[in-house]
């Protein structure tokens, strides 16, 4: 066999296993933006308010969030392999008994469990990028930006599909839908996917971090969701709050003392982990809290239909695609900074023009933020991804991608809890709420390309100092 031979067979086994990978971040990416769409008649056809609706979209999150510490370390034990095929029934059976749930209390703990799923997806299809990459750094970011690409493809259809199957056979339907899609994925993993686990031994569960993590997430958001309907002084908010600080610290000294950490704080002295981290953490913030904002802002004080809405993010979520892919070349070529600055910068000029949006703005007007935020938000993000991978040993990249994704899913539910807790019932209040929420937006991306201009090497200098100081994926 001939070397161009190899390296076009090469090229169609990496084709064959982003594609295989990418069905993940297609369906935890979908069910973000399908659900948004269908809040409305969520609320409508369970009788739930405001805060209901915060958990609904939070229930997905929290354990997205709080489980993928403990999912990156069962990927490096157990093989990343069978843990994203395990990762994909976990999903699919939570989405059918969303999809058939009575009652909202049902409905949120089927959530709990497709956040559960999910948390096991994101890190193991990671890793198994990462594997297939090999010592390739160029490839890697080439695919973690294809990879991304393929959850701008989910996050664009969520609203034109969610709208079209709440038009036509109800909000039920959204969930329904990822049943086929989790076995079309598992079916083209086990296909294509080598079945060598992976795995490391060494590596071991840490129950008594995860249920610190889990109560300081759950109190924190709590806390934020029900102190609007409640008041500040409700005792459930108050208590909400301890339970938050108290297990935070607790986690902390938990962390610190143990011996096999389900967060090892010395992934944050790499270089590039921790302001990507911080980075992703921002974005996610962010990104989530304005899209919940934004579905009521054009549902409820504009009036569009379920359908109307789903068009009217085509080109927000649409542009994803074209900038993640834009990403995964630049980083391959210039390293992560570039992409992170430049993509953070646009995306503070998407929120500032996002709040300026108002009642009867036209919709070619809205159409501007529409276009710039998603361009910079998935210019920088596949860069961000790869910086994070090529900081650490082979070993540890189902770890170390899912602290990176644990943290930007936090964000993300605090940006739902946050801003949705500014929203009021009115018109005008939800107006009001999306205005501060963009400006919040703006300020705290400001941040994140200070970060990343400070403190992101120019080029690919962390896989140099990783190969010096024994931290690389080879």
């Amino acid at each position: 066999m001939t070397t161009a031979t190899q390296h076009k067979k090469a090229g169609t086994g990496m084709t064959r296993i982003i594609v295989a990978t990418s069905f993940s971040f297609v369906v935890t990416q979908l069910d973000v933006t399908i659900v948004n769409v269908a809040l409305p008649h969520i609320a409508s056809g369970l009788s739930v308010h405001v805060a209901g609706l915060q958990w609904v979209v939070d229930a997905y999150t929290l354990p997205f969030a709080v489980l993928m510490l403990s999912a990156g370390v069962l990927g490096d034990r157990f093989g990343s392999r069978r843990t994203y095929l395990i990762g994909l029934g976990i999903f699919a059976a939570a989405s059918l008994a969303c999809g058939l749930a009575p009652n909202i209390a049902t409905l949120i703990a089927a959530r709990a469990a497709q956040g559960a799923g999910a948390a096991l997806l994101i890190p193991s299809s990671l890793a198994l990028l990462s594997h297939a990459a090999a010592n390739d750094h160029s490839l890697r970011a080439r695919a973690v930006g294809l990879w991304t690409a393929s959850g701008g493809i989910g996050i664009a259809a969520g609203p034109v599909i969610g709208g079209l199957l709440v038009a036509g056979m109800g909000w039920r339907s959204i969930f329904l839908v990822n049943v086929p899609l989790c076995a079309a994925g598992a079916l083209l993993t086990i296909r294509t996917v080598s079945s060598n686990k992976h795995g490391d031994a060494t590596h071991h569960l840490d129950p008594v971090g995860q249920l610190l993590s889990i109560l300081a997430l759950t109190g924190l958001t709590c806390s934020v969701i029900e102190f609007r309907p409640l008041g500040i002084h409700h005792p459930l908010v108050i208590g909400g709050a301890i339970l938050a600080v108290v297990a935070g610290i607790g986690f902390y000294i938990a962390e610190t003392k143990s011996s096999e950490p389900m967060l090892p704080f010395g992934l944050f002295h790499l270089p590039n982990f921790s302001p990507s981290v911080i980075f992703g953490t921002i974005v996610n913030l962010t990104l989530y809290g304005t899209i919940f904002v934004l579905t009521l802002y054009l549902q409820q004080a504009r009036g569009f239909s379920a359908l109307r809405a789903g068009l009217a993010y085509l080109p927000l979520m649409s542009t994803f695609i074209i900038s993640n892919v834009a990403s995964g070349v630049v980083a391959s070529r210039t390293g992560p900074r570039l992409p992170m600055i430049a993509g953070a910068a646009v995306a503070v000029a998407g929120y500032a023009l996002m709040s300026r949006l108002g009642t009867a703005t036209p919709y070619f007007v809205m159409l501007l933020p529409f276009l710039v935020l998603p361009a910079g938000i998935g210019f920088a993000v596949p860069a961000m991804t790869a910086a994070v991978l090529s900081s650490v040993d082979r070993r540890r990249s189902g770890t170390a991608s899912a602290v990176l994704n644990a943290a930007r899913q936090t964000g993300g539910a605090i940006g739902v809890a946050i801003f949705g807790a500014l929203v009021g019932s009115t018109p005008i209040q939800i107006v009001q709420g999306l205005r501060m929420a963009s400006l919040i937006s703006a300020a705290l991306l400001l941040i994140a390309t200070l970060v990343a201009w400070k403190s992101i090497r120019r080029t690919h200098g962390t896989v140099e100092i990783g190969k010096r100081i024994g931290f690389q994926i080879d």
